[in-house]
């Protein structure tokens, strides 16, 4: 036993050690025979007296290598080797036999024995095949380790490549600002405004931002990096993080000027720039109070205005792309007494293809804008046409709304626990009286139902959520409300549009209150903390609606349904 230990390698034989033998013999001699050979080689000998109760101690205990002999009863080798490799096709299995029979050895391969042993049995060959299965246990535990060690590698490169990915999409986000965000433009008329932006990556070459300049103007900024990667992403989120700067500085002096922006946006871009480099860009100004737009539009495409004839007008870039070499730009006036709708997009969503054969979306976007009264409308319609984008999505979408004469209902509600009730009723019984679609009328009744709530506790009441949450776990939060209603003379009013359009019919309601409003910038916060469970009622009633927006005290809201 010594010399034939002596031709095993130390690093074998210490594997060998560590494993765990099943026996599977119903000859007591040869069993003996087993123990003595194996006891200085194996840690662990198991014996079975027979195929039958072999297989019950395979699946029992955790075994390394088997080796059984062929004929036995109740159940022979093959057949126990058969139920075995039903759950297992790698554990090493020597077959002993008597029989120099070409069938058994055929099945015997078929089921993937790793070794034979021919009877009589002699010391060394069992040696041999017991060495020659710790080797192959030893190189496919070696192989396993250095793929779980290679995956892990790739699992903690790929968890850092996605936690980069996360803050630089962050980052993304906090450049963009939109400060209608869950708001609507009140300026004399109301035009309700929309956004998509949809990166194609994580790192988009697109980016936009729309300000409120004052109480007449806001302003509109689309950018779209030519090229695709970090060199076009950056430069787009740049020229984007320098422009909303500029108008923050504009703003707190009161000396915001179209002209005076691009022209040290541009002398800001140009020197990062590569030679080869280009921005595509839209600086739009619209001015609702004295219906005025302007815009320099550097070889972007084709803003789309909707006018009172359900007509489209199109405005075309009057500037080159941004590059390192442009000196001059151009500023165009147009008058927008006449339009009700505009939309602003990048490249990335006219020169997508369709799901059409060898047609691109520009050829129907006007359609598609003049049929939308809504953008959640222009995106499913883009959307099903663009089956797979190839380029960035970004767009904005306004729509003013002519609602003089379309009032259908209207009617002013106490701040009181009654009312509430009272008011769900009220605004039920018009929707049935609307539409014999349950689905709607639920929908509507849920959007309302929260819009009330939140301007009964939240604006007349006065209670922030902070405050609501501990009522709630303090199980004061009814009574809290009743007491307060009480002494509260506070009005809630409801007002209910039926507007008609492209033979579709809308309906819009406003819930108006007399509490002190909110910042709703706070909701693009909220909602990106998705485990926040404030504003949840907000998300909700946008999803089950066309669209939520607050005015800029945040002390009223409007929301749309589809009949």
């Amino acid at each position: 036993m010594q010399e034939q230990r002596t031709n095993i390698g130390k690093k074998v034989l210490q594997h060998m050690k560590s494993l765990t033998l099943l026996c599977v013999e119903d000859d007591t001699t040869t069993q003996i025979l087993y123990k003595g050979i194996f006891e200085d080689y194996i840690e662990k000998i198991i014996f079975a007296k027979d195929g039958e109760d072999g297989y019950e101690k395979y699946i029992s205990q955790k075994i390394d290598i088997i080796i059984s002999d062929y004929d036995m009863p109740r159940l022979n080798g093959l057949e126990m080797i058969k139920r075995i490799r039903i759950s297992n096709k790698d554990i090493p299995i020597i077959l002993v036999t008597s029989i120099g029979d070409t069938d058994i050895i055929i099945k015997a391969l078929q089921l993937h024995v790793n070794n034979f042993i021919q009877k009589p049995i002699a010391a060394k060959k069992v040696i041999e095949a017991i060495e020659s299965a710790s080797k192959l246990i030893f190189a496919n535990q070696y192989l396993e380790d250095q793929k779980n060690s290679k995956m892990k590698k790739l699992e903690a490169k790929d968890k850092y490549s996605s936690y980069q990915e996360d803050l630089a999409f962050s980052k993304e986000l906090n450049i963009l600002r939109n400060d209608f965000y869950y708001q609507m433009i009140d300026m004399g008329n109301i035009a309700l405004v929309d956004f998509l932006y949809q990166p194609l990556d994580v790192l988009s070459g697109d980016s936009y931002s729309a300000r409120k300049v004052d109480n007449q103007k806001t302003f509109y900024l689309i950018v779209d990096g030519m090229g695709k990667g970090l060199s076009a992403a950056l430069s787009s989120m740049l020229i984007t993080s320098f422009i909303n700067y500029k108008i923050d500085k504009m703003k707190e002096l009161n000396s915001f000027d179209l002209h005076k922006l691009i022209e040290v946006s541009l002398k800001y871009i140009k020197p990062i720039l590569l030679e080869y480099e280009a921005l595509c860009v839209d600086y739009i100004v619209l001015d609702f109070v004295d219906a005025k737009m302007h815009y320099a539009k550097f070889a972007m495409p084709a803003a789309l205005l909707q006018n009172a004839n359900k007509e489209i007008v199109k405005l075309k870039s009057n500037n080159g792309p941004i590059s390192k070499y442009i000196d001059d730009f151009s500023i165009s006036e147009y008058d927008i007494s006449d339009i009700n709708k505009f939309m602003f997009c990048s490249d990335g969503m006219v020169e997508n293809p369709t799901r059409f054969k060898n047609r691109l979306y520009i050829k129907d976007i006007e359609e598609d804008f003049l049929k939308s009264f809504t953008k959640e409308e222009m995106k499913e319609k883009l959307l099903w046409k663009i089956d797979k984008p190839e380029d960035d999505i970004t767009f904005i979408f306004i729509n003013k709304l002519d609602i003089e004469d379309t009032v259908i209902a209207h009617k002013s509600f106490d701040t009181d626990m009654d009312e509430i009730d009272n008011a769900n009723e009220w605004y039920a019984k018009i929707w049935e009286g609307l539409t014999e679609n349950i689905k709607l009328i639920y929908s509507s009744g849920i959007v309302f139902t929260e819009m009330f709530m939140n301007a009964f506790e939240h604006g007349n009441l006065g209670l922030d959520s902070a405050m609501k949450h501990s009522l709630i776990e303090q199980d004061t939060y009814i009574d809290t409300l009743i007491e307060k209603s009480k002494i509260c003379d506070k009005k809630i009013s409801v007002t209910i549009n039926k507007l008609e359009c492209k033979k579709c019919t809308y309906i819009i309601t406003k819930i108006q209150d007399e509490g002190d409003g909110f910042d709703t910038q706070i909701l693009s916060e909220i909602f990106r903390n998705t485990k926040s469970f404030n504003g949840r009622g907000v998300f909700v009633s946008r999803s089950a609606s066309l669209g939520i927006y607050y005015n800029n005290e945040g002390n009223s809201v409007l929301f749309l349904h589809k009949l």
